[in-house]
């Protein structure tokens, strides 16, 4: 028979990582199911569980900044992914990056060692039927598994694609061409930036519009995140899109020619070492030649070595408005809880904070406890009521931002109301902690 106060974790990428976590420093047991590295997805190389593909995933660390705000909420709920993030942080200006290796090889590390988690590592495809479950699989769900818990909500699920950036090695770099800077900032900043004078963007842009791609499976239909858009795709929309986007050369002052340059591509740390660099705002889909040819185009980039190439693979969701509730269950099983991207939000940081939630409901149900809900002036309340409270017909993942939380009871400058919406939060936070949470 199954330890009803045990629970069960599909999924050892951050969500399933930060409730095994939250669980088991509840006093609960707990059993976390990753299957890697008897199974690996498209996007993933490492053995190690919450493995990231992007150094800069988390984004900005700015506390007026809605995703920023998000990470003090968990910070203050006593996040591992938190732990870990600030622990292994490279330097990225206003950003919150870090050592993808040494960040994912901290929470391992901390996991394992735990006396109250067993990892065990083995593809999942059946949900089990007793006892309380997270599935926290993330955007790859496997096809075994998306097909029993789509017979188990009885929904149709949604899906979009994700693409990821290339990875350069520092020492293929040009330095005679790429300068340091941070947009706005005085003197060097974290990013390298190759500039582009109106021409080469121009012939930059025609490549990528020539370009092999690599083509989608004949069932497969192309619904992209906009916040995560592939460049080629971007360049389809027209010429000047990129020079508004990623390539935007604005407050980027290039000092050898004393002036900003026609377009920019910015290059960011990946490592705690600095051998490699991110190339920002670069998802693509193009094919792997493609990729090593057109990209040597860019300015300080003729004879760049690439560490990893882009990629790109499928994000599976569920319609969350009709499928979980606010403290992450399913409506038509309460056992069960969602948590990450499958639960319907989008990126890494989010996704941990659902998982943190999910963990601390998970252990609370597991304990006869009364469950849980963030206020919904808290970042961590607005994703979930975006999540539950949304239209079903036109839901769609969304990151945290300040346009999912309540109004503000009076009008203010924009560049403030980052601070009166955090302010607001942290104190609704600390005494939702004091009142309903056992950090």
């Amino acid at each position: 028979m199954p330890d009803l106060k045990a629970v069960t974790i599909i999924g050892g990428g951050l969500a399933g990582s930060e409730a095994a976590y939250q669980i088991a420093k509840r006093g609960i047991r707990v059993t976390l199911h990753e299957m890697k590295p008897v199974k690996f997805s498209p996007a993933h190389q490492s053995q190690n569980l919450a493995e990231l593909v992007c150094s800069n995933s988390l984004r900005s660390d700015a506390l007026d900044s809605a995703v920023g705000l998000l990470k003090e909420e968990m910070r203050r709920l006593g996040s591992l992914i938190m732990e870990a993030a600030d622990n292994t942080k490279v330097p990225a200006g206003k950003a919150l990056a870090v050592d993808r290796e040494q960040f994912s090889s901290y929470i391992t590390k901390k996991i394992a060692a735990h006396p109250l988690i067993t990892i065990v590592r083995e593809e999942v495809a059946e949900i089990p039927e007793e006892g309380i479950t997270i599935i926290a699989t993330g955007p790859l769900t496997s096809e075994g598994l998306s097909k029993r818990l789509g017979e188990l909500i009885g929904e149709n699920y949604l899906y979009f694609y994700d693409a990821i950036a290339p990875i350069i090695f520092k020492d293929s770099i040009d330095f005679n061409v790429a300068f340091k800077a941070s947009r706005y900032a005085e003197g060097e900043g974290d990013y390298l930036n190759c500039p582009m004078d109106e021409k080469q963007y121009k012939d930059f842009i025609q490549a990528l519009k020539e370009a092999e791609k690599v083509p989608l499976k004949p069932f497969e239909k192309p619904v992209y995140f906009e916040g995560c858009l592939p460049i080629e795709v971007m360049a389809e929309r027209g010429d000047e899109t990129l020079r508004f986007g990623p390539m935007k050369p604005v407050g980027l002052r290039d000092p050898r020619a004393g002036k900003e340059a026609y377009a920019v591509v910015q290059l960011r740390q990946e490592n705690v070492a600095g051998t490699l660099y991110n190339m920002v705002g670069f998802q693509t889909k193009l094919k792997w030649p493609e990729q090593e040819r057109i990209f040597r185009m860019i300015p300080g980039l003729e004879k760049a070595e690439f560490a990893r190439l882009g990629s790109i693979h499928r994000n599976t969701f569920v319609k969350a408005p009709v499928v979980i509730t606010k403290t992450l269950q399913l409506q038509k099983n309460k056992n069960i809880f969602l948590a990450g991207q499958i639960s319907g939000v989008e990126g890494y940081v989010e996704s941990t904070a659902m998982g943190l939630i999910a963990g601390i409901n998970a252990a609370l149900l597991a304990g006869g406890k009364e469950l849980i809900v963030p206020p919904n002036t808290t970042a961590h309340g607005a994703l979930i009521n975006h999540i539950t409270e949304s239209n079903p017909e036109s839901f769609q993942p969304m990151n945290v931002n300040f346009g999912l939380f309540p109004a503000l009871s009076r009008k203010m400058p924009r560049k403030k109301r980052g601070q009166l919406y955090a302010e607001g939060a942290l104190a609704a936070l600390e005494i939702w902690i004091r009142e309903e949470v056992d950090c």
